[in-house]
């Protein structure tokens, strides 16, 4: 049987090979920029010090090879070789900026070309053509600075023949941030080099049309990833100046689109500036956010109600993030989570309470084992997830999330002394008749979060499945657990004989976690996976644990400030994320 999807695989690489061969045949006509080009990325200082101690560190594996020369690499695997030949590692070594740093981007970009440029290799591709172009041109007076004449026509030649590789192949990247990307990185290129202009023209027009079908009258994306929307918004501003700078208008579909993504951004701001994690989304580059935001120069307010199907209580010093809408569905899902009605929540610059992430970049298993209820703040049935995911594509191994939550009702208001949040799911209404609902009031000073979990079978229907379930297990109950992730930078003790868990964090604020006693409690070992970290970290993770036996379960638990926690803490403690691992 002919496999659909491997078939346009296979075409669309060979389109690929054939446009790239063919772009990098004809005679260029760029000899330069129409203007110079302000740089607009930004990158990490510590990440482009390691590049030049030879120390290659993407997609969560860690080459040293301080003799070798990147291209000289083996990548260990596609997800390495991609973030090479996306090039955006040239922020990095431009926020160094110093001779090394120059010398080794120059050294570095002439030899992709030499190697690469002629269209072989796995870099020939729409979106990282799109996004090596931004970085191309964003860093160019970096990078030609002291070169000769000769090497800055090689260097123009090969923009223009991505440029057009990149306008006959742009309609085949996937919708999202992929397309996004090939066309902010067409459009910048159009409008940057000489010769080029006519090409800018039909890209923009695209571009405008992708804002319409992909970003939602809420300003949200199918995927539902925060960070992944975060780098759309990115390229839509940057889009928009490069086409002010030009004397170019934006189109009306492209500003609204950018004014809609802004406020629902806020909405998933943590306190300390980073965004919340869900459906495979990390927490962002510290200060990218707020750095994408004031480049916006966009004010609208945070909307009320749910921002991509997100709720967030925040107060005081503390947010709270909740998903709270059915994950995604179809082609967006593939790298969805099973977090329906899962939380976190951070108290100034500290997360406290926290998803476990995305584990994609330590393999299947990790993969497998970030998306699925337990690795969540969450409630899961015991061996159940809120959603299950299908069985791998066979050429692609993508898995998509089936079987979630049809029903998610939500309401958001004020409480007797702050806001409250109420939800609920569907998705173990099928297997055991039970609804999952859950009810989070936080203080209007911030200092304190209490909770509500309820198993509940409703309708008769439910009922007589529930009673079903219940024979299975010989009456004993319906096992549950009841998740609190705790970042790995908390300190966590069982306090009050077992009672209830205190959480130290480095700001010096001490949290107490506190139950009504009538379900176990236990402080068990718990990881946190970060895209940038070459293994899981260790953490520490609060579980209720208990059994539904009745028509209603309910579970009561508190998170709040202890008394001798100072209304201001002055948090001068610095993270560094570069850090040697543990």
């Amino acid at each position: 049987m002919i496999n659909l999807s491997s078939v346009m695989a296979r075409r669309a690489r060979f389109l690929n090979r054939w446009h790239a061969w063919r772009a990098t045949r004809g005679r260029g006509r760029a000899t330069g920029f129409v203007s110079s080009p302000e740089p607009r990325t930004i990158g990490s200082f510590a990440r482009g010090r390691q590049l030049i101690a030879g120390n290659y560190l993407f997609a969560g594996s860690l080459l040293t090879a301080p003799q070798t020369a990147m291209w000289e690499l083996a990548p260990p695997d596609h997800v390495f070789a991609a973030e090479l030949h996306g090039f955006a590692w040239l922020d990095d070594l431009a926020a160094v900026g110093d001779a090394r740093a120059r010398t080794a981007a120059q050294d570095w970009l002439w030899d992709w070309i030499n190697r690469f440029g002629r269209g072989q290799g796995p870099g020939w591709t729409p979106a990282l053509t799109g996004r090596r172009l931004i970085r191309w041109i964003n860093h160019a007076l970096f990078m030609l600075r002291g070169t000769e004449a000769e090497q800055s026509d090689v260097f123009y030649r090969s923009l223009e023949q991505q440029t057009r590789f990149l306008s006959k192949r742009w309609r085949a990247s996937a919708p999202g941030l992929p397309r996004f990307e090939a066309l902010t990185g067409l459009i910048y290129a159009g409008l940057s080099l000489e010769g080029l202009e006519e090409l800018a023209d039909p890209a923009i027009k695209a571009l405008a049309r992708e804002c319409a079908s992909q970003i939602d009258a809420e300003g949200g994306l199918p995927t539902r990833n925060p960070e992944e929307l975060l780098a759309v918004f990115t390229l839509l501003t940057w889009a928009a100046a490069a086409l002010s700078d030009a004397g170019r208008s934006t189109p009306k579909e492209h500003l609204t689109a950018i004014e809609r993504i802004a406020p629902t951004l806020r909405s998933l701001r943590h306190a300390d500036g980073a965004l919340a994690r869900f459906h495979g989304g990390g927490r962002g580059m510290e200060g990218w956010l707020d750095h994408a935001l004031a480049a916006a120069k966009v004010k609208t307010r945070q909307p009320d109600g749910l921002a991509m199907g997100y709720a967030r209580l925040s107060a005081g010093r503390t947010s709270v993030i909740v998903d709270a809408a059915p994950p995604p569905g179809g082609s967006a899902s593939s790298n969805a989570h099973a977090s329906t009605l899962a939380f976190e929540l951070t108290s100034g610059r500290r997360p406290l309470v926290v998803n476990c992430g995305s584990g994609a970049s330590f393999g299947l298993e990790w993969r497998r084992a970030g998306r699925a209820t337990p690795s969540h703040s969450a409630l899961s049935l015991v061996g159940y997830s809120s959603a299950r995911l299908a069985e791998p594509d066979r050429h692609t191994g993508e898995e998509a999330l089936i079987h979630g939550p049809r029903h998610v009702p939500v309401e958001i208001g004020e409480a007797a002394d702050g806001l409250r949040f109420e939800g609920g799911h569907d998705a173990y209404l099928r297997s055991h008749g039970l609804t999952h609902a859950r009810r989070l009031e936080l203080t209007s000073d911030g200092r304190g979060l209490s909770g509500e979990d309820m198993l509940l079978a409703i309708e008769d229907a439910e009922k007589r499945r529930f009673d079903k379930m219940l024979d299975a297990t010989r009456l004993k109950g319906v096992p549950f657990d009841i998740r609190f992730h705790l970042h790995p930078d908390v300190d966590a003790t069982v306090d009050l004989g077992g009672a209830a868990i205190s959480m130290a964090l480095k700001s010096g604020e001490i949290w107490v976690f506190r139950h009504d006693g009538t379900h176990n409690l236990s402080l068990e070992p718990g990881v946190y996976l970060e895209t940038t970290r070459l293994k899981p970290r260790a953490a520490q993770q609060i579980v209720l644990s208990g059994y539904a036996m009745n028509y209603a379960t309910r579970v009561r638990w508190s998170l709040s400030k202890a008394q001798e926690t100072a209304i201001g803490v002055r948090d001068l403690s610095i993270d560094d994320p570069y850090a040697d691992e543990d």
